[in-house]
C-alpha cells in the first residue's frame, strides 16, 4: 500500500527559528526543528523525514517547495557527477542534497507538487504542524 504523505517547512524569522512536519491522513508523524535555520532547510529536512517514516514503502509525497523537487529530479544527478559542484558556486545547503537524493535514489518515492497556500486542506494542515514544530511541538502519543 502506497502511503500519502504531505511536507512542509517553516522558519521564521527566515533566517531563523525553522520547524518542520510531515503528516499522514492528516495526523503529524514527524515532526522537527533547528534553532537557526531557513525555510529552504526545514523543507528539505521535511522530505528526508517522510522518506524515512516511509521506510522503504511506496510513497507519494506531496511538497509546495518546488525547489527541493528540482533538485531531486533535474539538479542533483548532475552535481553528483561533477563531485557535488555546480559551475555558479557552492551548492547551499549540501548536507541535506546529500542525504535526501541519498534516500529519494533508494526508495520508492514519488513527488507531487502543489500550490502553497492556495487552500488545500492538507498543505495548510502542514503548514500549521511545522510552525508548531518551529516551537518545539512533537508527535503527539496514541
Amino acid at each position: 500500500m502506497t502511503k500519502e504523505l504531505w511536507t512542509d517547512g517553516s522558519a521564521s524569522p527566515n533566517p531563523g527559528p525553522g520547524g518542520f512536519a510531515v503528516l499522514e491522513n492528516g495526523k503529524p508523524v514527524a515532526l522537527g526543528r533547528e534553532a537557526d535555520s531557513t525555510n529552504i532547510r526545514m523543507e528539505g529536512l521535511a522530505m528526508a523525514a517522510a522518506i524515512k517514516y516511509a521506510a522503504g514503502e511506496p510513497c507519494v509525497i506531496h511538497s509546495d517547495s518546488e525547489f527541493w523537487i528540482n533538485v531531486l529530479t533535474k539538479w542533483a544527478p548532475g552535481w553528483e557527477q561533477n563531485g557535488w559542484h555546480k559551475k555558479s558556486g557552492p551548492i547551499k545547503n549540501l548536507d541535506i542534497v546529500k542525504e535526501l537524493y541519498a534516500l529519494y535514489q533508494d526508495n520508492p518515492v514519488e513527488l507531487v507538487w502543489v500550490k502553497g497556500h492556495a487552500g488545500l486542506e492538507q498543505n495548510e494542515l502542514t503548514d500549521q504542524w511545522a510552525n508548531k514544530a518551529r516551537k518545539g511541538a512533537k508527535v503527539p502519543e496514541v
